[in-house]
C-alpha cells in the first residue's frame, strides 16, 4: 500500500480492510476516523499494537437508526406491508375487524437492550408515543439520569419477559452475538416483537424463525441480518409477521452530512494537537 506511506490520517468505513498489513503500510498514521458506527469488522488487536486510536462517527446516526426503530414497531404493529399490499391487490379493508390484529403503541412496555446514544434516543421517541420504557444495559444510569428519560433498569431475563417490545442496540462482539436465541425468545411473551436495527449476528436467525413459526412470538422488525444480503431463499422471507429493511436504518441525507463534519472535524482535533473524540471503547 504504497500511497499509505506519508498518510497521517484515514477517513473510511469500518468495512475497509484496517489489518496489520494496513497499519504497517502507514507507519506515520495518527488517527482511523471512522464514517461509519460499527466497527465489528475492524482488526482491533493490530490497531492495538500499531498504538494509533479508531474512532466512530459520533453518534451521527443516532437519529437516523432511533426513527427507524419506531417506524419498523409501527410497521409491524400496523401491518403496514400487509395493508399495502391488499390494496394495490384490489382487496379494500379485507378481513373481519372484530378479529383485528392492528395494535397501538400507547400503554405498551419496551425493553431497549444498550442504551446508548441511539437507545436514549429511541426511548425519548417512545415515551412520546405514551410507551412504558425499561432498558438493560452492562453500566446503568443515574437515577437522575433515569428519571430525566422516563426509563428504568431492569436485569435482562426480566426485561425480555416482561417487554411487549424488545429493541436492540449494542454493539456487536462476543459477548453480543446470539443474544438472542432459543432461550431468550422462550422467554418473551408471545404477543411481544423483536426488533434489531444493530447488527444482524446478534439474533440467532435460526431461533428466530423457530420463535415467529410457532407463535412464541408476535412478529420482528429486522435492519440487519447475519448475512448481506441474504440469499434469496432465506426462510424468514416466506414469514408475513416480520418486515425487513435492507440495512437502511442509518444512510440518511442529514446523516451523512453529520459523519463527514464529525469525521473531519476530529481529524483537526487531532492535527491541532489534541486528543480525539469518540475513541471506541475498546481503545481508550
Amino acid at each position: 500500500m504504497p500511497s499509505l506511506q506519508d498518510a497521517e490520517f484515514f477517513l473510511g468505513f469500518a468495512r475497509e480492510a484496517l489489518d496489520r498489513d494496513f497499519y504497517r503500510a502507514a507507519p506515520r498514521l495518527r488517527l482511523v476516523q471512522l464514517i461509519s458506527a460499527g466497527y465489528d469488522r475492524l482488526d482491533l488487536e493490530a490497531a492495538r499494537r500499531a498504538q494509533v486510536p479508531v474512532a466512530n462517527n459520533g453518534g451521527a446516526n443516532s437519529v437516523a437508526v432511533a426513527e427507524h426503530t419506531l417506524m419498523l414497531i409501527l410497521a409491524v404493529y400496523k401491518q403496514l406491508v400487509w395493508q399495502h399490499q391488499n390494496v394495490v391487490a384490489g382487496k379494500w379493508r379485507v378481513g373481519d375487524f372484530s378479529q383485528t390484529r392492528l395494535y397501538e403503541l400507547e400503554g405498551k412496555r419496551l425493553g431497549i437492550v444498550g442504551l446508548g446514544r441511539i437507545g436514549k434516543r429511541v426511548a425519548r421517541r417512545a415515551r412520546a408515543f405514551d410507551m412504558d420504557v425499561q432498558y438493560h444495559d452492562i453500566v446503568r444510569l443515574s437515577e437522575d439520569q433515569e428519571d430525566a428519560l422516563g426509563v428504568r433498569f431492569v436485569l435482562f431475563p426480566e426485561l425480555l419477559r416482561t417487554s411487549d417490545v424488545v429493541s436492540l442496540h449494542v454493539p456487536l462482539n462476543a459477548e453480543t452475538r446470539n443474544l438472542m436465541s432459543t432461550a431468550e425468545f422462550n422467554a418473551m411473551k408471545d404477543t411481544a416483537l423483536l426488533i434489531n436495527t444493530c447488527r444482524g449476528p446478534v439474533v440467532d436467525e435460526a431461533a428466530l424463525h423457530k420463535a415467529l413459526t410457532s407463535g412464541q412470538i408476535a412478529g420482528a422488525g429486522l435492519d440487519v441480518m447475519v448475512q448481506e444480503p441474504p440469499g434469496a431463499d432465506h426462510p424468514l422471507f416466506a414469514l408475513d409477521n416480520v418486515i425487513i429493511t435492507p440495512h437502511t436504518a442509518g444512510p440518511t441525507w442529514e446523516n451523512w452530512a453529520k459523519a463527514f463534519r464529525n469525521g473531519f472535524d476530529n481529524i483537526q482535533r487531532v492535527a491541532a494537537g489534541r486528543p480525539p473524540e469518540w475513541v471506541i471503547p475498546e481503545l481508550r
